[in-house]
């Protein structure tokens, strides 16, 4: 679901991009709250997680690929304003060092990764779990039923967004200026991978992570409502966890083809037989320092990608903790001053 620029006009980025603007600054507002507690470890936590997860594409019948987000558990465990911007960070970072998703469709990929999935995810697990016990079976079906419908709606309005470009955006001809695909192809291409594929995944992922911390550590998934852990919380489970992920990331390498809607020029053309001009033209509008994760030199064997693969995420786990605290030390200063 990452978009690629050149998949969508300008007009639509833009939009998009104002879309999000009044939820980024009602969810920093929201965080603010948190930032006052101890949980800065748990926002950085969240954002690696969801950094780290979208690393492992899983292959999906016809030679495409697709991901988890992750974004139900962060939203569960903070909230769905901490979410969205866990996981704005982690897409921020994706775009910018590894070209994973655009520039200019920033505001799209948010729009639907860091704000659709988690306040669906949220949404439905609240109504389901109730006010049950935390130690309920409601509240891991709640997150199974929650992550799945919100990855899926994520998926859904991508899906829409580049439906509606060659009806949109065309010559004077009718050749698409920019995603080719119509929504009677592009609905039908995102739900078959999300849907069978992509979604049991994120749902899944979502409630193993709610049965394991129902079993060892509950009060986490009582830290929305409560604002603050116990005296003395650790989460050196959860580090040891995320290391876990990074370590075996390159698994992810192990997925050949592209994600439907995420093929590169060349891919496209191969395709269509031809490039739309607008795709062309805004395609080169940002490149990456470390395209797809691929270090420069650690590219030529499985092991030497995979060494390559590590240390992207490990990269992008140092630059996840340096905003992370970045942002509450200039937080903890503003409310000194005042």
């Amino acid at each position: 679901m990452h978009i690629p620029d050149g998949y969508l006009s300008p007009q639509t980025c833009a939009v998009m991009g104002a879309a999000m603007l009044p939820v980024w600054v009602a969810a920093i507002k929201r965080v603010n709250q948190i930032l006052k507690t101890r949980l800065v470890p748990l926002m950085a936590i969240g954002a690696a997680f969801s950094f780290v997860i979208m690393m492992y594409n899983v292959p999906i019948p016809g030679g495409t690929t697709a991901h988890a987000v992750g974004g139900g558990i962060i939203a569960i465990i903070l909230g769905p304003w901490a979410a969205c911007i866990s996981i704005t960070i982690a897409l921020a970072i994706q775009a910018l060092l590894f070209g994973d998703g655009g520039i200019l469709a920033f505001g799209a990929n948010t729009f639907n990764i860091a704000f659709i999935l988690p306040f669906t995810a949220y949404y439905v697990y609240r109504l389901i779990a109730g006010k049950t016990e935390v130690s309920s079976s409601r509240r891991w079906i709640g997150g199974l039923v929650g992550g799945y419908i919100g990855l899926n709606l994520a998926a859904v309005a991508a899906a829409v967004e580049f439906g509606i470009q060659p009806a949109l955006f065309h010559t004077a001809d009718g050749i698409a200026l920019y995603c080719p695909y119509p929504l009677s192809l592009a609905i039908p291409a995102m739900a078959f991978a999300h849907l069978l594929i992509a979604g049991p995944i994120e749902g899944i992922v979502t409630a193993l992570v709610v049965r394991y911390l129902q079993a060892s550590n509950s009060s986490l998934l009582s830290i929305e409502n409560t604002q603050a852990p116990t005296e003395g919380q650790s989460y050196r489970k959860l580090w040891w966890g995320l290391g876990a992920l990074i370590v075996f990331s390159p698994l992810g390498l192990l997925a050949s083809g592209t994600a439907w809607g995420e093929w590169g020029l060349d891919e496209m053309e191969e395709k269509l037989g031809f490039i739309p001009q607008g795709m062309s033209r805004l395609s080169a509008s940002w490149r990456a320092l470390v395209p797809d994760y691929g270090i420069p030199g650690l590219d030529q064997t499985f092991f030497q990608s995979a060494a390559g693969y590590i240390i992207s995420a490990l990269a992008g786990l140092a630059i996840i903790l340096a905003i992370t605290y970045i942002f509450s030390y200039m937080q903890k200063k503003t409310r000194e001053n005042n």
